[in-house]
């Protein structure tokens, strides 16, 4: 029994360690999703389009379920389904699936870009919801000329993806620390550092660090919004139904009172 206790025990410190490492050490910013904005889901869902859907797919959501989020059938014909030669598959009633080649991508990141539909839900942790990753990993990348793509990412170290939206943000780099008593430089090693939390700007991107945290908020609201675009329904069924339940209890014990009050 003890030797079965001590093998869970490791495990669990194993998954604890992994997911710690798979975060990077870096704490997760906490992501403005309102999956009622129209206009912010409305913006995310161009983001995804021009900018995610090239490499990662959607496959589980069709085109025409963006009419959920107020946009009318000739909108999604018009400003998505309107796109460059190559892309000419798109078709309003069918999924949303990416054109790259899967034998490309897999040379060129080292593995098949996974698909997003529902990663939003997939990439919850200890540090917080899905949401709240992708949020912090969107803000998160870095140049690294020592990665094949050119960045890294302080939540998702050594990852295969480049910083597709480098050209809002600019080019940033992340401020480490080295905290008291830390040793390993002065025996031939690197020191050990920590990251701040900051970051500094090294070249101006096409959005103020304001702007491009608006952008990934609202790429990160769509995220969360496809990967159950119902919920927000099911939400509102949840409330009503939970008031019946509350008024029928009542109902339910004084009926109760009622017929037992001559046995009484």
């Amino acid at each position: 029994m003890k030797k079965l206790l001590a093998i869970f025990l490791s495990s669990l410190a194993l998954l604890v360690g992994s997911a710690q490492a798979s975060s990077g050490g870096a704490p997760w910013d906490k992501a403005p999703v309102n999956t009622s904005d129209m206009a912010s889901l409305q913006r995310g869902a161009g983001i995804f389009v021009n900018y995610c859907l090239n490499c990662h797919s959607a496959a589980f959501m069709r085109w025409n379920r963006l009419q959920d989020i107020g946009l009318t059938e000739k909108q999604i014909k018009d400003n998505f389904l309107n796109v460059a030669a190559e892309d000419k598959g798109r078709v309003y009633g069918e999924t949303m699936k990416s054109t790259i080649d899967p034998k490309q991508a897999k040379a060129w990141f080292g593995a098949n870009p996974p698909d997003l539909t529902v990663i939003a839900r997939s990439r919850a942790g200890s540090n917080g919801s899905g949401a709240d990753y992708l949020y912090t990993y969107m803000r998160s990348f870095y140049r690294d000329d020592m990665r094949p793509t050119g960045w890294n990412n302080i939540v998702f170290p050594n990852v295969g993806m480049p910083h597709v939206l480098w050209q809002l943000q600019g080019e940033r780099k992340p401020i480490y620390s080295t905290p008291a008593g830390a040793h390993g430089a002065a025996e031939g090693g690197e020191a050990h550092k920590v990251f701040t939390g900051k970051w500094e700007q090294v070249t101006p991107g096409t959005l103020s660090p304001a702007e491009y945290d608006r952008a990934a908020g609202d790429l990160v609201n769509y995220l969360q919004w496809m990967a159950e675009p119902a919920q927000n329904q099911r939400i509102r069924i949840g409330v009503w139904v939970l008031l019946f339940l509350g008024v029928f209890s009542l109902i339910t014990w004084r009926l109760n009172a009622a017929f037992w009050q001559e046995v009484k």
